[in-house]
């Protein structure tokens, strides 16, 4: 009876998760790629929330300090009219992500919206989105964001965002239309018509859980692109260059010829900025394609001693004692031929 209920109870019991299925959850997060784009993104945000008050200077306030290499109390210089260039990054910072992210939200919404039902819908329908996606595929984004932003009356962060995402969906929505038509024709998708699930339970619970990955790589595509856009129209002085941002100080620099006065500290700190935050998002994006396809992780063991690499197929190692047998068995093999022929 005790052997009985021992049996019982293991057959009762619930196996633990293996310690690698919990890892695995984490998968996302502990790739080197992401948490480095995180890390810096996240401090690019601490400084956009914070920066007016981590400002030192009022960074627009003049001084005498004209023309002054970086020190101590000002750590990226001044400029010509003695205004604190490390001010005008921190308290720039805000305007630069209020930017990215409004546009990238506005854009990814505006791409799901069109794509998922252009791909779901069939007939005139999915006609009519196509045709609406590629006659804004064809149009040339930066120069229509710059002809319309030039004709606004009030060219604040929230509009020029607003602009960025009316001309930067569509290329997502091509992406999501792709996708949704191969996930239409999925099994669970014909059981749930099957069994009367209204189209739009079907789109929310079965297609759009399957697009997440997808809608968050074309999200930070997006914000690259309008982080970029927002920082040309103010390079070129479209935007409003009263309104600090990234853009604005290197509008500056260039209208009063910093380089040729040799005054790097006004444009490269900027310029670095620009650079670190590109490198993050990409990283980002990096992080979800490797999350979402297998054949992009790199670096990872699996049973068996085989290791996944970009470009080879996965080898099973044998074990030396078992390389070195079947490296004995062919020589034995080969002398006994040999034997066999001289005979």
């Amino acid at each position: 009876m005790a052997v009985q209920a021992s049996e019982s109870a293991a057959v009762t019991a619930v196996p633990a998760a293996p310690p690698a299925a919990r890892r695995d959850r984490l998968r996302f997060l502990r790739n080197g790629k992401t948490a480095t784009g995180l890390a810096i993104l996240g401090l690019f945000v601490l400084l956009a929330v914070a920066g007016q008050w981590l400002a030192p200077h009022d960074p627009s306030a003049m001084s005498d300090d004209v023309l002054q290499p970086p020190s101590w109390e000002h750590p990226f210089g001044t400029t010509q009219t003695g205004q604190d260039i490390f001010s005008q990054v921190l308290v720039g910072t805000r305007g630069v992500l209020v930017v990215g992210f409004v546009a990238g939200f506005f854009a990814t919404l505006l791409s799901v919206l069109v794509g998922v039902s252009s791909g779901f819908l069939s007939g005139i329908g999915d006609e009519v989105l196509s045709a609406l996606t590629n006659i804004f595929l064809v149009l040339p984004g930066l120069p229509l964001i710059i002809i319309i932003a030039s004709f606004l009356p009030d060219s604040g962060d929230v509009i020029i965002a607003v602009v960025i995402s009316l001309t930067a969906w569509a290329w997502g929505a091509r992406v999501l239309r792709a996708q949704t038509m191969s996930l239409r024709a999925r099994d669970y998708v014909q059981a749930a018509r099957a069994t009367g699930e209204s189209t739009w339970r079907i789109i929310v619970f079965e297609i759009l859980p399957n697009l997440t990955a997808v809608i968050a790589s074309g999200f930070v595509g997006t914000v690259i692109f309008a982080v970029l856009s927002e920082i040309t129209l103010a390079f070129i002085g479209v935007a409003d260059i009263s309104h600090w941002n990234w853009g604005t100080i290197l509008f500056w620099a260039q209208s009063n010829q910093a380089l040729g006065q040799g005054a790097w500290w006004w444009f490269v700190p900027a310029g670095l900025c620009i650079a670190l935050l590109g490198t993050a998002l990409t990283l980002i994006n990096f992080g979800i394609d490797e999350f979402v396809n297998p054949r992009l992780r790199t670096a990872v063991r699996v049973r068996g001693g085989a290791r996944m690499r970009v470009g080879f197929t996965p080898v099973a190692r044998a074990p030396r004692g078992g390389a070195k047998s079947a490296r004995d068995a062919r020589e034995a093999g080969g002398a006994r031929e040999t034997e066999e022929s001289t005979v």
